[in-house]
């Protein structure tokens, strides 16, 4: 049998931020208060949005890490996620719906456990900085989720 271990995502973090030349070392996000809210009505009757850190896999995904806005229709068959870390050596991405979980949403909305599926789906590349996070990232794709009058968002980061 194969071993497996964990990947030290921490020790790892901080190596990567000290490589890009940063002098002080990461600091992980804290909030003195949970910054999410209460659902307002029932899942049953609420639009569900969906954000993943996985890119799409076309030229300009794979080239320029940016926020996208993909059509869930058609399920897209792959998305790029080489540059992502992951623990390659023990899982794959190659179950899109492992991390996309639009066919499950999907299933659900049929059976009547959420109202709907937004129309689309948000790319949202992983950044080291709380800062872009916090006053470039975060505040457009809430704007987004906004326009596909969402009323909850899943967010699958890989």
């Amino acid at each position: 049998m194969k071993e497996v271990y964990d990947v030290p995502y921490m020790q790892r973090t901080r190596d990567y931020y000290s490589a890009q030349g940063y002098q002080e070392p990461y600091r992980w996000a804290h909030n003195d208060q949970t910054p999410f809210n209460k659902l307002t009505k029932s899942l049953k009757d609420s639009r569900v949005g969906l954000v993943t850190t996985a890119m799409p896999d076309t030229k300009q995904g794979r080239e320029r890490r940016d926020i996208y806005s993909n059509p869930v229709t058609p399920i897209p068959e792959t998305m790029y996620t080489e540059e992502l870390s992951w623990h390659k050596a023990v899982t794959h991405t190659n179950d899109i719906s492992s991390f996309l979980p639009i066919q499950q949403l999907n299933m659900l909305k049929g059976e009547g456990k959420i109202k709907d599926l937004a129309s689309r789906f948000h790319s949202l590349p992983t950044d080291y900085s709380q800062k872009n996070t916090m006053e470039r990232d975060a505040p457009e794709i809430l704007k987004r989720l906004r326009e596909d009058e969402v009323d909850v968002a899943i967010l699958v980061p890989l």
